[in-house]
Order: structure tokens, then C-alpha cells, then sequence
């Protein structure tokens, strides 16, 4: 089951580079791992780093994508967020967003949800 869905998660971060590139985004890196997190895309909108958590959801029974992302995870992608900009040194603006991919007759639908932690005050 462990390989499905990590097969199933790069499809989705597949889908997100796409959706990414078609709004001029540029992704400069893809799976950033630390002990205790992930960011699943990082990408430029301008001189915006995007920091880009990608939900799938082959069905809804368990709901959509987008309602699947937490306050644990919003937590987790802070902490994450910070450490990388620590690390990469980025000195300027900085946003976290979701693409929340959701199957509808076999068929990807996407959903971006820009800044979700706003209103949230995450230290930068």
C-alpha cells in the first residue's frame, strides 16, 4: 500500500508542477525533507517563494482535498517552511499555498487555495 501512495503522491505533485507552469510559476525544487517534514513543491510566482502542499483525492469519501489539510499539517508546514528559508537564505517575500487535486469522473479537477496560512503569524 506504501508504494501506491507514494506513486499516487507524485502523480499529484506531477499534476501540480503542470497546473504551476501554466500560471508562470517556476518550480526550483520538489521534495524538501526534514526529519519531522515535507514540502512538496518549492516554486517561484515572481519574486514570491511559493512553498505548494499537494492534496489528491481519488474519491471523496473521505472528503475533498482541500478539506483534508489540517491544523497539524498547517503546523508541520510552517515549521518546515521556516527551516527551509533558514537554510536557502531567502531573504524575501514568502507564501505557502495548496493545490488540492480532486478526481471527478476520472478526471483531475484542481483547486489552488493561495496563502493559507493567512491571517496566521508564522515568524518571517
Amino acid at each position: 500500500m506504501q508504494g501506491y501512495k507514494k506513486q499516487q503522491g507524485k502523480y499529484g505533485e506531477d499534476l501540480a508542477c503542470k497546473f504551476l507552469a501554466g500560471l508562470d510559476y517556476e518550480v526550483i525544487e520538489r521534495n524538501y525533507l526534514i526529519r519531522g517534514g515535507e514540502i512538496d513543491i518549492v516554486a517561484l510566482d515572481g519574486d514570491t517563494t511559493v512553498i505548494v502542499e499537494v492534496k489528491l483525492r481519488s474519491g471523496d469519501d473521505f472528503g475533498t482535498a482541500a478539506e483534508s489539510i489540517t491544523a497539524s499539517k498547517i503546523r508541520s508546514l510552517i515549521k518546515t517552511t521556516k527551516f527551509y528559508a533558514l537554510e536557502k537564505h531567502i531573504r524575501g517575500l514568502l507564501r505557502i499555498d495548496l493545490i488540492a487535486i480532486d478526481f471527478k469522473n476520472g478526471k483531475p479537477v484542481i483547486l489552488h487555495i493561495k496563502n493559507i496560512t493567512e491571517g496566521i503569524n508564522i515568524g518571517f
